[in-house]
């Protein structure tokens, strides 16, 4: 039966499905059609959640951890994030400035329902993650795209911040190390940009630190409310265990914020989730307060990988690839082979073509630039075996040097 109508709300149709998803699930359908697809899509680590971690989660269950949680997170838990951003980032806050979500996107979407009116304006520094648009417009606000460029590393320098700043910006989000590109701000640069915002006292900051520990060649992490005390009080510093622990699917993200911020957010989560699996704290507990060797390992690794992945894409030039600093991928640019056409004829008008062509005749699954708010290039991840990363970037040298 067909309809003119649509049960969406106007919130909803202003937001977009996911990109990486949509590239991860039309590539699943060519793998279960029998293709050989090597996925390089998704953002999560290929290790497995460290031992110990798990048999804290067990534990938990056998002690029967299993009733509603607190909803901002268990007591134990919120301790022990205090004690991660005194020891990790010489930040000072207390049990009352801190939440526990499922996962980081579900703090950051609240804290913009949460604070955003229609109309209200947010800063979002492109390349950015995909979701930060979207999850600014379900509220009613406007997303302000600032272009960064290559040749500063694609981060957001204080001329660019201060000219984007109107009367109605509520928020300015900084991602560093960053997703798609891997860069990441010096604690100078960071300085630098907090000075603008001294002279704005009406534009809050959103930190988003999911991959502060996945840094390489001795780069040194730094975040706002660290180098900046004079912002900790209009700064929200997000952060979980995802990605540094590999514990994706655990759903488990935090954040440290002013105390009346936190209970805005603190309240929407109530009428919406009541608060975060009670058997994933106890594990992100473990993650923070047990051994941190697994931090060292799987930096070393993901710092071969991406080592790996730049000299096999270095052996074509018709890519760009800068050297990333940081999370686990790399954003190269494919500028060259526009106007080209691939050997079953094909034309690469942009990055998106490139894309689908290379799913299509290649096998190889990546993201467009295009969908990170940065056309002419993609992003591409090493969280990867060896073996697949080998398979992946050789394939893609061979489809850019097939391109005529």
């Amino acid at each position: 039966m067909s309809t003119t109508s649509t049960i969406a709300s106007q919130a909803m149709l202003r937001m977009q499905p996911s990109a990486t998803i949509a590239f991860t699930e039309r590539a699943r359908a060519l793998k279960q059609s029998g293709r050989d697809v090597v996925f390089l899509t998704v953002g999560e680590p290929d290790l497995d959640t460290p031992q110990n971690i798990r048999n804290a989660a067990i534990e938990a269950i056998h002690r029967g951890e299993t009733r509603y949680p607190p909803t901002a997170g268990i007591a134990p838990l919120r301790a022990a994030i205090v004690e991660k951003f005194r020891r990790d980032n010489n930040m000072d806050v207390t049990t009352r400035e801190t939440i526990v979500a499922p996962g980081g996107k579900n703090i950051i979407f609240n804290a913009f329902a949460a604070t955003l009116d229609a109309g209200d304006e947010v800063i979002i520094p492109a390349p950015y993650w995909v979701s930060y648009p979207d999850l600014v417009a379900f509220p009613g606000g406007v997303p302000v795209i600032v272009q960064t460029r290559r040749e500063d590393g694609y981060k957001l320098t204080p001329a660019q911040l201060e000219a984007s700043i109107t009367p109605r910006t509520k928020w300015l989000v900084l991602n560093s190390p960053s997703n798609p590109t891997g860069s990441a701000y010096t604690a100078d640069e960071l300085r630098a940009l907090a000075e603008v915002l001294d002279d704005h006292p009406h534009v809050w900051a959103m930190s988003d630190d999911l991959y502060e520990h996945m840094l390489y060649d001795d780069f040194r992490f730094a975040t706002l409310a660290e180098v900046a005390p004079s912002l900790a009080s209009r700064t929200l510093t997000v952060n979980g265990v995802s990605k540094a622990y590999a514990m994706t699917g655990w759903r488990v993200g935090y954040a440290a914020g002013p105390t009346d911020l936190i209970a805005q957010i603190e309240k929407l989560t109530g009428q919406q989730t009541t608060g975060t699996c009670t058997i994933a704290q106890w594990a992100a507990l473990e993650a923070l307060t047990g051994p941190q060797d697994f931090l060292t390992t799987s930096r070393a690794l993901f710092a071969e990988r991406r080592d790996l992945v730049l000299d096999l894409l270095g052996r074509t030039d018709r890519l760009e690839c800068d050297r990333p600093e940081g999370a686990f991928y790399v954003f190269p640019s494919c500028a060259r082979t526009v106007g080209l056409t691939t050997p079953k004829g094909r034309a690469i008008g942009n990055d998106l073509a490139f894309a689908e062509a290379l799913l299509e005749e290649a096998d190889v699954a990546i993201v467009p630039g295009s969908s990170f708010g940065s056309e002419g290039a993609f992003r591409l991840s090493y969280a990867a075996s060896t073996e697949t990363l080998v398979t992946a970037c050789n394939r893609i040298v061979e489809f850019c040097e097939s391109l005529r």
